[in-house]
């Protein structure tokens, strides 16, 4: 009854923020690196950090320093939203919240090295989600993907928290789909979206990393890990400024140039990742640590090749 009632509460939520986005001029209007054609609303991701909320206060509170950071970067999000702000305000934030899930994760003792890189994969994180709001349906399925994967991790393998925090993320992610994944999306995430589920996975990986002491969990975000990172090399080689939008990770290129259809690209995305969840689960649960590290490095090594062949093919068509 209790998630009923808060599954109709975020439909309510949402349409009021439809009503409040017209009303304001709260719309995403296309550009020259959109995916879309016509002014679409912008900032529904607002329904994350709102149910993720309520779930705080229904469930006593629990995870204080999580929810504090959370509560700061989706602020700054949503007003990035409403009136696009400089990017060092929004990287800064992000950096100024991650201590949060430190404290949260109860100040392990882990030396700085390994901090500085766990932080550089949280902010590759964060901004990969970031990416996937351009694409319909893209952020809604892949985060659904990666939130019943690590249910049943949580529930098969390695229990490391408490079902109802998936729950409370996973129905959000499903109000919001309804109206993302279709051909002509009603609403974009915005930036508050992206940047409140990314955060939430960055707790999520980072305790059930550390209380299981298996980095592999990890490839549950492999495929885009692949796409950002390739990404962020090519346009090095090129000379470009990394940290200006753009529209060239391949999903977006495959979309734009390529002409076909984005809730066609999110699902292919996110069956692969469903795959290679699989393979690795398989791995954890039956295979050496020797053999399963082999593997996962084969399977690297394929989405990479797989990666750089598409990108070949993308790169020698001609625009449609």
């Amino acid at each position: 009854m209790l998630w009923l009632v808060y599954f109709l509460l975020l439909i309510a939520l949402i349409h009021l923020y439809f009503m409040i986005s017209r009303r304001f001029g709260i719309l995403d209007l296309p550009v020259d690196r959109s995916s879309h054609a016509k002014p679409v609303i912008r900032g529904a991701g607002i329904l994350f950090p709102a149910g993720l909320g309520l779930w705080f206060v229904w469930s006593g509170f629990q995870y204080p320093w999580f929810f504090t950071g959370l509560l700061a970067l989706s602020l700054i999000s949503f007003l990035d939203d409403l009136s696009h702000m400089m990017r060092w305000v929004r990287f800064l934030t992000q950096l100024a919240v991650l201590p949060f899930i430190y404290l949260q994760l109860g100040c392990p003792e882990i030396s700085w090295w390994a901090l500085v890189i766990a932080g550089f994969v949280a902010l590759g994180i964060i901004n990969a989600f970031n990416f996937m709001d351009g694409i319909n349906g893209m952020m809604g399925m892949y985060s659904l993907g990666t939130l019943a994967t690590l249910w049943f991790v949580n529930n098969h393998t390695f229990r490391f928290i408490g079902n109802e925090i998936l729950y409370a993320a996973a129905i959000p992610l499903l109000v919001f789909g309804f109206y993302n994944f279709r051909a002509r999306a009603r609403c974009f995430a915005g930036d508050v979206g992206p940047v409140a589920i990314s955060l939430l996975f960055v707790f999520l990986f980072s305790k059930l990393i550390l209380d299981s002491g298996n980095v592999l969990y990890l490839c549950f975000l492999l495929i885009f890990g692949i796409d950002c990172s390739m990404t962020i090399l090519n346009r090095i080689r090129l000379g470009e400024n990394i940290v200006k939008p753009h529209r060239k990770h391949l999903y977006q290129i495959l979309a734009n140039e390529g002409g076909f259809p984005q809730i066609t690209i999110a699902t292919v995305y996110v069956a692969i990742q469903l795959a290679v969840n699989s393979i690795i689960l398989v791995l954890i649960a039956y295979a050496s640590a020797r053999i399963a590290m082999v593997v996962t490095g084969i399977l690297i090594a394929a989405a990479m090749a797989s990666y750089l062949v598409l990108k070949a093919k993308s790169d020698l068509k001609p625009p449609s």
